[in-house]
């Protein structure tokens, strides 16, 4: 009976050095979770049979550290949450290795060619967060994009001098014929740069005009605006809607815009512009890509410009240590983990991400080697067991 009760021994505890080898050689795997191997005592009726392995068990639930990285696709994953797979026959696995690259058609994958999955844009990139898919980032140039809006917020001093139009003709070369002036760099239809200044006049208590010149010109059929502010509260009272003005190019299509002045003030204190946002942009290529906290991913250009090309999705699980590994960092789904809830980092129980870092393994190597020699120790004691065994049994012929 000793022989069999060793012979269990030895069994268990050659799977539990697999298990404490693999965590060692696993121990520089990005999102590897370490295992342990689970032991129970076998009995017939109340005569002990020895040992038998139980199973082994991951620690998902232990986070690595994170290390750094120069790729903005290397993303880590910040407290709770899995990025969710799905390989070419459709099958999703769930996994906190965030090595991501993308491939010959912009998909952003894994290693082993498993597609990240996430909400996608659609033509005018507007996410569609009911559709969750592989997510893909358009490669190649964008075309020009012509300025049809500037948003202007700006305080104008309520103690400057009156201007009186009557007898003082705007000038933009004369510094005198004005009170204060703004330059904004506007697209056209063909991505050309051009410049936009806006020449502000208080012309009488709470009234300032607005002129404007072109790349340094005047042009015909440009009219002034006039801004009209509430003596008590110095809010603007007129205009209330944004106003159009066309700007004649050479070469390109006429640039047609709208100067937004609604939240422009007039108090005791020196002209300060807060907000001059203008959008349009010259054509550009694609030089790189960025990933945001919350998962939004942007195609960034040699023009600054940044578009959205979709969100990443997160999965939690009602009880994570119910998944079914498939590899030391990929797991699928089980009756014990509950179903998928799929969210966006930074809602509900996702975690955030940080992109340009990886979570490393979870496998304390100290541990590990306090376990293997406890493993060796419990190796030599049965394989002491079996010699004393075999001496007995030799002893036992001999005094036949």
């Amino acid at each position: 009976m000793s022989y069999e009760i060793a012979a269990t021994g030895l069994n268990a505890v050659n799977e539990q050095l697999d298990s404490i080898s693999n965590n060692i050689a696993n121990a520089g795997t990005v999102g590897y979770k370490s295992e342990s191997t689970q032991f129970s005592a076998m009995y017939a009726n109340s005569q002990s049979m020895g040992v038998s392995v139980a199973g082994t068990a991951q620690s998902i639930s232990r986070g690595g550290s994170q290390v750094s990285t120069s790729s903005a696709l290397d993303l880590a994953i910040n407290d709770s949450g899995f990025f969710v797979m799905c390989d070419s026959a459709g099958n999703l696995t769930y996994t906190r290795a965030g090595s991501f690259e993308t491939d010959k058609n912009g998909y952003i994958v894994n290693a082993a060619g498993d597609y990240l999955q996430g909400y996608p844009v659609d033509s005018s990139g507007t996410l569609q967060t009911g559709t969750v898919t592989d997510l893909q980032i358009q490669t190649g140039n964008i075309p020009a994009s012509a300025t049809d809006s500037l948003t202007f917020t700006a305080n104008f001093n309520a103690s400057d001098d009156a201007i009186d139009r009557s007898t003082v003709t705007f000038d933009p070369s004369n510094s005198e014929t004005y009170t204060d002036s703004y330059t904004t760099t506007v697209y056209d239809s063909l991505g050309n740069e051009h410049s936009v200044c806006q020449y502000f006049t208080k012309t009488s208590d709470n009234t300032w005009e607005v002129q404007y010149t072109f790349d340094g010109e005047q042009q015909s059929g440009v009219a002034a605006t006039t801004l009209t502010f509430d003596p008590n509260t110095g809010k603007l009272t007129s205009p209330t809607t944004p106003q159009a003005v066309e700007f004649q190019t050479d070469s390109a299509a006429p640039i047609d815009m709208t100067f937004n002045y609604d939240s422009c003030t007039q108090y005791g204190s020196d002209f300060s512009v807060t907000t001059n946002s203008a959008n349009g942009y010259a054509s550009a290529t694609q030089n790189g890509v960025s990933v945001d906290s919350d998962g939004k991913v942007y195609a960034t250009y040699s023009n600054g410009e940044q578009m959205l090309q979709g969100q990443i999705v997160l999965a939690t699980f009602p009880n994570e240590n119910g998944l079914e590994a498939v590899s030391g960092t990929a797991w699928v789904q089980t009756g014990n983990s509950g179903s998928p809830l799929l969210g966006v980092p930074g809602s509900g129980s996702c975690g955030t991400l940080s992109s340009g870092m990886l979570e490393s393994s979870n496998v304390d190597i100290t541990s590990e080697l306090v376990d293997l020699m406890t493993a060796q120790r419990n190796y030599q004691a049965n394989t002491k067991v079996i010699s004393t065994s075999t001496q007995l049994d030799d002893a036992l012929f001999q005094a036949m």
